[in-house]
């Protein structure tokens, strides 16, 4: 699904595993790595972030060079929006570059299945050897998009982040969750690790919707009409705001307005549509109480949220029962005062996460 995890890494050339992390300057390995430059894409249902990254002298850091954020509706295909990358590369100060690329790391939603990339939430198919042969280049590496970002977040500093939940506690090393909505409901677990971390792909998207509210169980009565199995990404992801803002002018006996899932938010933070803010409470207190749910299934340390929903809507989940819901575990309630929660804006974390976990996984190469 777009934006969440489950894909087994596949690269081209060789196998494939996990590990490194993400510095203030880039990302941190161990070992000497080869200095040449190389691709490294993060593709999710709605945007491709591509960048051209190397290696840092010294082995320290990965640096990006050049970076595009393209909106995945207005290409035919990831083929062509890494040509239009590349094609930019030749007309910029790194154009001597170009003759150098012969690898590229793609975060990617879905699954690999043989040669394509599998995810419902794509606007096209992505063949793993096309690829290959619109770039002439040697190896292609895939991992998941929300484990990049899992893989990322090892060094995330405290001014890279926006608290929405403080620990009663300090710190305490262990598994770190990283999720959140975006086309679809990502989420991926950091394990902490010696001599790197390894990151645990994850479907809880999936996992069935589990009300909390009198309203929430109207709601799923609702959604059960179209499917049997009714899924957490079913309401927390785009589409999700869209379906319950639908259900919601049901229940309310309103006319539902055309709008897009931005447009609700929107109105929701304008508060010009009452359908629309109770879609938006709904949104948040149902996320709440699953990142609550997720936290005791892994034994989590740290919560980041992360997707493209979110950070444009901080100032209403701070407002909204996300906190009192994320609590609402009975006798584990103490568990949980311990499990600090932090919100990061996506941008480049995917590229990075990507890049790392390529440097890291092919430094022998």
């Amino acid at each position: 699904m777009g934006e969440r995890a489950n894909q087994r890494h596949a690269s081209a050339a060789t196998g494939t595993s996990l590990g490194g992390g993400l510095s203030s300057t880039g990302v941190g390995r161990a070992g000497p790595v080869a200095a040449q430059p190389f691709l490294a894409a993060d593709v999710g249902g709605t945007h491709a972030r591509i960048g051209l990254v190397v290696a840092a002298p010294g082995g320290q850091s990965v640096k990006v060079l050049h970076y595009h954020r393209y909106s995945c509706a207005d290409w035919s295909g990831l083929p062509a929006m890494l040509g239009d990358f590349v094609a930019q590369l030749e007309a910029s100060p790194h154009a001597g570059l170009c003759s150098q690329l012969s690898d590229c790391a793609v975060a990617c939603a879905g699954y690999v299945l043989d040669d394509a990339i599998v995810n419902e939430n794509l606007p096209w198919p992505v063949s793993i050897g096309e690829i290959r042969a619109a770039l002439g280049i040697r190896q292609l590496a895939v991992i998941n998009d929300f484990e990049a970002v899992a893989y990322a977040t090892q060094f995330i500093g405290a001014d890279d982040a926006m608290s929405i939940i403080e620990s009663s506690r300090p710190a305490t090393r262990g598994p770190v969750l990283v999720m959140g909505p975006g086309t679809g409901l990502g989420s991926a677990v950091l394990l902490p690790g010696q001599p790197r971390a390894q990151v645990l792909a994850t479907e809880a998207g999936q996992i069935s919707l589990a009300p909390g509210t009198e309203r929430e169980i109207e709601i799923l009565r609702l959604f059960r009409r179209e499917r049997s199995h009714v899924s957490f990404e079913d309401a927390l992801s785009g589409p999700g705001l869209l379906k319950l803002y639908g259900a919601l002018c049901e229940l309310r006996g309103c006319t539902e307005r055309q709008l897009t899932p931005a447009e609700i938010t929107a109105a929701a933070l304008a508060g010009n549509d009452a359908a629309a803010v109770e879609a938006l409470q709904v949104f948040c207190g149902l996320l709440g109480s699953f990142v609550g749910d997720l936290v005791l299934l892994y034994g989590a340390r740290a919560v980041y949220l992360a997707g493209g929903i979110l950070p444009q809507i901080q100032p209403f989940l701070l407002a909204s029962t996300f906190a009192e819901r994320y609590f609402n575990k009975g006798v584990m309630r103490a568990w949980l005062q311990q499990v600090p929660v932090r919100l990061i804006e996506h941008g480049q974390l995917g590229v990075i996460g990507a890049a790392g976990w390529f440097l890291d996984e092919h430094k022998g190469d």
